[in-house]
């Protein structure tokens, strides 16, 4: 037969999903997964947006403009107004999901070979887009024992070539939670200046921040040629099937070039742009709520996980994600080995091995990622699974 493509073989498989087949095998077994490994919230989607698709008339569902209905992105700039940034309505592209708009700030402002840096751990799907782009993801290093602060500018600057074309964060991060100061923030425009640099940010959870506020790269001076946002509804509102996402960029050359790959898929999703449209409109006290509830989840996570012998979980700023070091050989293994091996009481949990956010080999082999997007009772729950097992597994690791 023909050959797969090397893009195929070389694009990488998701750490977060990867362990789905054993998982389904334990629940045929009768067992209970609790699902950490994951960023699906629980908390119920806004009915109004619902309520928006629903009772709108639609004789003809039709394509949108490439770059989303104008209406959608008016309301956007009032959504980013409350949020203190000042936008038009032509610097705003809809795309279909976050993932969407990263692809388009790859496609359109880096060349096959180019070098994007990232602090790792980083969202590992930050490997598939480049992999797609053909683009290089260098990773400096962040690490556990601070809670993932930004690495020191001096280590970006070491791994800096004549390839190197941007800097990629997310903020709040995903997954380690960590929410990043005005003062790193700033830091990393003042880099970008320096070196003439494009600054990609991922702006998904900005709501979410329990130890201040997400400062946007939009808010930084004297980068409007440079910066590029994408966000989403997905983790906002609690809509991640809706995929609806946005690209966002002053730059005029910017925003026309990913309009090209934008014309070149059509139109984003009709239905969901009438979703995100509606939510800019919910009450001003929407997110107090769910935002109270992450936090109280965070709480006991972190709690719970701090209480165990041998882990340790530095208290994210932000997002739904959390990083532990847990007192295992493997991180891989063992988080199959809860799926395949293991259960207390009819129950488990799975999570999600760091390995596959790190772009450095061999690190995050003591560490896994979990989303608290459970509610209070089941994040207990799981975490009496994981003190069992931490007890019973095999390639424990005594300090």
């Amino acid at each position: 037969m023909p050959a797969i493509s090397t893009r195929g073989e070389q694009m990488p498989p998701s750490p977060i999903r990867k362990l789905v087949p054993f998982a389904e095998a334990a629940k045929k077994k009768g067992i209970k997964v609790y699902h950490l490994n994951i960023g699906q919230p629980d908390i119920e989607t806004p009915s109004a947006i619902m309520d928006a698709v629903r009772n709108a008339s639609i004789p003809v569902l039709e394509y949108s403009h490439s770059a989303g209905n104008e209406s959608y992105r008016k309301k956007l700039v009032e959504y980013y107004a409350k949020a203190g940034i000042s936008l038009s309505h032509e610097e705003i592209m809809i795309t279909a999901g976050g993932s969407e708009a990263i692809q388009f700030g790859f496609f359109a402002c880096l060349n096959p070979g180019d070098e994007v840096i990232v602090p790792e751990p980083f969202y590992a799907n930050y490997n598939g887009f480049a992999c797609a782009a053909g683009v290089k993801v260098v990773p400096i290093t962040s690490t556990i024992e601070n809670g993932f602060a930004l690495p020191p500018i001096a280590e970006f600057e070491k791994v800096l070539t004549p390839r190197s074309k941007a800097i990629l964060i997310c903020n709040p991060n995903n997954p380690t939670g960590y929410l990043y100061s005005d003062q790193e923030m700033e830091a990393l425009g003042q880099l970008c200046k320096k070196h003439d640099l494009y600054l990609f940010s991922d702006e998904a959870y900005r709501e979410f921040c329990y130890t201040g506020e997400a400062m946007s790269a939009l808010s930084l001076k004297g980068l409007e040629k440079q910066v590029v946002v994408m966000d989403t509804i997905s983790k906002r509102y609690s809509a991640c099937g809706a995929r609806i996402g946005a690209f966002i960029t002053r730059n005029k050359e910017v925003y026309a070039t990913a309009m090209k790959f934008a014309q070149a898929r059509l139109s984003p999703p009709g239905l969901a742009q009438i979703m995100g449209e509606a939510a800019v409109d919910l009450p001003a006290d929407f997110f107090d709520a769910p935002k109270a509830e992450y936090q109280a989840r965070r709480d006991l996570l972190v709690k719970r996980l701090n209480q165990m012998p041998g882990v340790f979980c530095p208290n994210p700023g932000g997002a739904f994600y959390a990083i532990a070091r847990l007192p295992i050989d493997d991180s891989d293994r063992f988080c199959q080995w809860l799926l395949d091996s293991f259960s207390y009481e009819g129950q488990t949990l799975m999570l999600a091995p760091a390995t596959g956010f790190y772009g450095t080999a061999g690190l995050g082999k003591q560490e896994v990622r979990l989303a608290y997007v459970l509610n209070l009772t089941s994040i207990s729950a799981a975490m009496d699974c994981l003190e069992k097992a931490l007890e019973q597994y095999p390639g424990r690791k005594l300090n």
